[in-house]
């Protein structure tokens, strides 16, 4: 994590991926994140993956570096507690994140009244609150009937990595600054709502997929094969499979020369009357006439005689492997990257957890702090953030209205 951001502080109070991970990236740069939990934890604090005690790795995943409150959000008493908490003063405060309703107590209103240039990050399924998850998203916009191979005909075939997830919350991370800069030119605090449908629609429109339904009607699936280029999985002698892509002209050119193809290519080039290197879309165009060619060649080499050539020459590939395999085997991924660092969590589990995705040149990197255990920091922020005495802590444990971290 960095300091970028120290002195703001964020409070969460949110479940699943896309609103803790807005967060999540907020706390990366610097800023101090508390989250309200609700006693025993919300609808995702036993979420697999699992230890074998039960522990959520993704929610320790998810929160690491967060301090949480524990408070009986039934309760009208741990309800006020919490609006006093999210709208608590300091200028570098006022800022929160959820997905919760838009209405109920926590709406962005009821909020305001408390603190007026109070900025809310309001994560949503669909934009008119309607519940939805990136599955159902990725149903809705037709996704598994672009996933999978032909033979699959009319039966959808689900996405495994909930891209509309990661992809709000990172684009509620950014908004969520985009919001307090403003506040801090004008003075002003709003809502900014980020729903899981607007964030995918908008990016297959990004993507021209838009258009390209409008003007030619649905995309058929391609199977391993990638759309608009050069690109599969293949097999080598020693029975790898390898994903190469030819996007550039570079990459195409030191492909065919790598495999010693060429004579093949020009002749094939020279059939068709087109020029393979100048034109991607001429490569996808006639993707079985050259698939066939490089499969061949593929299969007439080791892995380890094409890792070189591949390198020199500029090829992008990569092996395929389980995920277990790529930390075993892959450099890049070591726990010894900066990127890392190994600590115990809350699940008692010692294993490499991730810090911020981007390097910052010019700022020190410091060491990913753990996820907190629930209510672990319930009395330092009551003290903290709304100058609670002792006292008064005392009086809110005794009435079962907040707790701290189970012994």
């Amino acid at each position: 994590m960095y300091q970028l951001l120290r002195g703001m502080r964020v409070v969460e109070c949110a479940s699943f991926i896309a609103a803790p991970s807005c967060a999540l990236h907020l706390h990366q740069l610097g800023a101090e994140v508390i989250r309200i939990d609700p006693l025993g934890g919300g609808p995702d604090y036993r979420r697999w993956p699992v230890s074998d005690q039960g522990d959520s790795f993704y929610w320790e995943g998810l929160n690491k570096g967060k301090r949480s409150i524990a408070i009986d959000l039934s309760r009208p008493q741990g309800r006020e507690l919490a609006a006093e908490i999210i709208t608590a003063p300091g200028q570098d405060g006022g800022i929160f994140v959820t997905n919760f309703p838009r209405d109920g107590f926590l709406a962005h209103d009821r909020l305001r009244a408390r603190r007026d240039d109070l900025i809310t990050v309001r994560v949503a399924g669909w934009s008119d609150g309607e519940s939805a998850v990136d599955y159902t998203i990725n149903a809705a916009i037709g996704v598994p009937f672009m996933t999978g191979a032909a033979e699959n005909g009319d039966k959808p075939v689900n996405h495994v990595l909930p891209a509309w997830d990661l992809l709000t919350g990172a684009h509620a991370a950014f908004a969520t600054l985009a919001a307090e800069r403003y506040r801090r030119d004008t003075g002003n605090g709003q809502e900014v709502l980020v729903p899981l449908s607007d964030i995918a629609i908008a990016t297959l429109g990004n993507l021209g997929q838009i258009a390209e339904v409008l003007t030619g009607g649905d995309r058929p699936r391609m199977g391993n094969a990638l759309f608009g280029a050069f690109g599969r999985d293949f097999v080598t002698a020693d029975g790898q499979r390898v994903m190469i892509v030819a996007i550039t002209a570079r990459q195409w050119t030191g492909l065919v020369e790598v495999l010693q193809i060429d004579g093949r290519i020009a002749q094939l080039e020279q059939a068709l009357n087109v020029s393979f290197a100048r034109d991607e879309g001429l490569r996808f165009r006639h993707r079985e006439a050259l698939f066939t060619i490089v499969e061949q060649a593929i299969a007439a080499h080791s892995l380890t005689s094409l890792k070189a050539g591949f390198a020199a020459k500029g090829v992008c590939w990569a092996p395929y492997r389980t995920l277990a395999a790529a930390l075993k085997e892959e450099p890049r991924f070591s726990a010894e990257q900066p990127l890392f660092g190994t600590i115990e969590h809350p699940s008692g589990h010692t294993y490499p957890a991730a810090g911020a995705a981007a390097t910052f040149t010019g700022a020190e990197r410091q060491q990913p702090v753990r996820a907190p255990h629930l209510g672990e920091h319930t009395d330092q922020v009551l003290a903290d953030v709304l100058r609670l005495s002792d006292a008064q802590i005392g009086a809110l444990h005794e009435a079962g209205v907040v707790a701290g971290a189970a012994a």
